[in-house]
């Protein structure tokens, strides 16, 4: 490959690489790419009934009426789950905000006294966030998720119980995927979630170690790893159940027991990455949530630059490789890196903790794919028109048509050494005959001449170089390599010699006068290609084989065909000759050179 071909190729990539990277750092895949990364990372599994969620769903709406409820309905539950004291939960969590006094003093007395005597309960707080200052003491700045207010249980209730946050956020596109670990609260100081404080009660209780926190970004958040979809941790098992008696307080045991809305209209409804069509309610985020402490699981994104850098690496190489390939080969490449992306993104999810942007490389490859397709095909059919302007004046549509299938022949358009059969052809007579006859009687003629030598050259699959006045000049076996090129060339002259006579007999009945052909032919190296000024070049042969066929023909008389040994050699027994040894001095050549008249040739196996 060539230095100039190699940095083109080389920038082209550059520069590829460097559009995609620039379309993923703006932002633009990211849609895509977050439907396409949740499909691969979060899959549901089965959950092992270690975390049990009581619905405030329908049917306890239609016994105690729309939400807010008595506070006394959740005293209650929790009284009925605490029954047994040997076999009560090992955390209770109510994913309700009881913020302030009630218009019901013994209500929240009830509540207080519950929370009290079972002493596994956790409540939840929730933070208004927006654009607030923050003073840093030398300086301030804007915090767009400042915590404006803080809701938390009401002061009896907070000191005889627990409490978490319950924020969620969903990203840009609605989908919840991060979770605050924790909320740091002016005046209050770091709050950590509902589920993490629900898991360490848990954890507790059952006299295990707990698992490390997750890494966090400055914001408090981390990646969830969903275990399970909407409804995995519901057992249809709802509030009205527990205050009618109809479930046994044993079945929670030990278990993680979330209590908070089940039911539609309640607001407390996301779409998330693991379904997104199906939304699935808070109570139940949270449930995921202590599984993925439970399991000690916490994926973490790579850096965003270090997989820009990822993907400007891949896709320049893969624009590279892709350059000049066949489709069936960029198509193999195509799917295998699709695959073997996917696939290490999978593993390295499951393996190490790592999310990748799934999408990027991909679709990267995809776009790269079908450029570098219409890439090749637009230089396919620029090498083709080439081709067709190189050679379809002069080439027999036989080997034009080789040349476009095979394709690379363009690479030798500028100059190659060939083994050639060159022949030339001239009139004899026809200088004296043109000076008695008007001018374009005199075009007629060398028309009709022109037309003879064409076609039986075209005949033959030859290659007609030139006119050059009333000489032609054709040879074999180049831009492509021809079966006996030698044979083809002498039953192109044979061919000319006995058309001639056809001619000859014609003008001698319209003029009076006749004209016959001379030929030489000769076989040997010369260098064949495009030749000339930018701005004037034609495909040809150059070189003293050339020169040698070209004399032959000047020296050779009417209605004639002179060839040198070397042609004679590669005929063989096809042809019979007569040797004129050294008797004809060809300029340029040295004494001996020996020059034959070709008398017949085997034309049987002439196509």
């Amino acid at each position: 490959m060539k230095l100039s071909s190699t940095l083109k190729r080389i920038g082209a990539a550059v520069l590829a690489a460097a559009i995609l990277t620039a379309i993923a750092a703006l932002g633009i895949l990211d849609q895509p790419d977050y439907t396409v990364s949740d499909l691969v990372y979060q899959s549901p599994a089965a959950t092992d009934g270690q975390i049990v969620v009581i619905g405030m769903d329908q049917r306890a709406v239609d016994a105690f009426g729309p939400v807010p409820w008595p506070r006394t309905v959740i005293a209650q539950a929790i009284e009925y789950l605490n029954k047994d004291p040997e076999r009560k939960p090992a955390a209770i969590g109510i994913d309700i905000l009881f913020v302030g006094d009630s218009a019901d003093p013994e209500a929240d007395a009830a509540l207080v006294e519950a929370a009290e005597k079972g002493g596994n309960v956790l409540f939840a707080s929730a933070g208004t966030f927006g654009s607030g200052l923050v003073n840093t003491g030398d300086d301030f700045y804007i915090d767009t998720k400042a915590v404006l207010a803080w809701d938390r249980p009401f002061d009896q209730l907070r000191e005889v119980s627990y409490t978490g946050h319950i924020n969620a956020m969903a990203d840009a596109d609605s989908i919840v995927r991060h979770a605050m670990l924790y909320v740091d609260v002016p005046e209050i100081g770091r709050v950590y979630s509902f589920s993490r404080t629900l898991y360490e009660m848990y954890a507790e209780r059952h006299g295990i170690q707990p698992t490390a926190l997750p890494k966090t970004d400055a914001k408090g958040f981390f990646y969830i790893p969903f275990t399970a979809g909407p409804g995995s941790y519901y057992d249809s098992v709802s509030v009205a159940d527990l205050l009618e008696g109809t479930v046994s307080p044993g079945y929670f045991a030990g278990k993680v027991v979330l209590i908070g809305p089940y039911a539609a209209g309640m607001q407390d409804e996301y779409r998330t990455s693991m379904d997104h069509a199906a939304p699935m309610y808070g109570i139940e985020i949270q449930a995921n949530l202590i599984d993925a402490y439970r399991n000690g699981f916490y994926p973490h994104e790579v850096h965003e630059t270090a997989q820009l850098v990822i993907l400007f690496l891949v896709s320049g190489l893969c624009f590279w490789w892709l350059w000049d390939r066949k489709v069936l080969h960029a198509l193999l490449t195509w799917l295998i890196l699709c695959a073997l992306w996917v696939g290490l993104c999978f593993g390295l999810y499951r393996l190490a903790g790592l999310v990748f942007h799934v999408l990027w490389v991909p679709l990267a490859a995809t776009l790269i794919f079908i450029a570098s397709v219409a890439l090749n095909y637009f230089r396919a059919s620029l090498e083709k028109r080439h081709i067709t302007d190189t050679f379809g004046r002069y080439v027999d549509p036989a080997i034009l048509k080789e040349l476009l299938v095979k394709g690379g022949a363009a690479e030798d358009l500028g100059g190659k050494t060939f083994e050639i059969a060159v022949l030339f052809v001239d009139i004899r007579g026809f200088t004296t005959m043109s000076e008695s006859l008007d001018p374009p009687t005199v075009v007629e003629i060398i028309n009709q001449y022109l037309t003879l030598t064409t076609e039986c050259i075209m005949r033959h699959h030859g290659t007609l170089d030139k006119f050059v006045g009333d000489c032609t000049m054709a040879f074999w076996n180049a831009p492509l390599p021809q079966e006996d090129p030698v044979y083809l060339a002498c039953c192109a002259a044979m061919d000319m010699v006995e058309g001639s006579k056809a001619l000859g007999a014609q003008l001698q009945e319209r003029f009076g006068r006749t004209v016959s052909f001379g030929v030489g032919v000769h076989f040997g190296p010369a260098v064949v290609g495009n030749i000339g000024a930018p701005k004037r070049m034609d495909y040809t042969a150059i070189g003293d084989t050339v020169n040698t066929a070209s004399r032959l023909e000047s020296n050779a008389p009417g209605s004639t065909i002179y060839i040198s040994r070397a042609v004679a050699d590669a005929l063989g027994d096809r042809a019979k000759t007569t040797s004129l040894g050294g008797s004809v001095k060809l300029k340029g050549k040295a004494e001996g050179f020996e020059v034959l008249t070709l008398d017949s040739l085997e034309m049987e196996e002439r196509k």
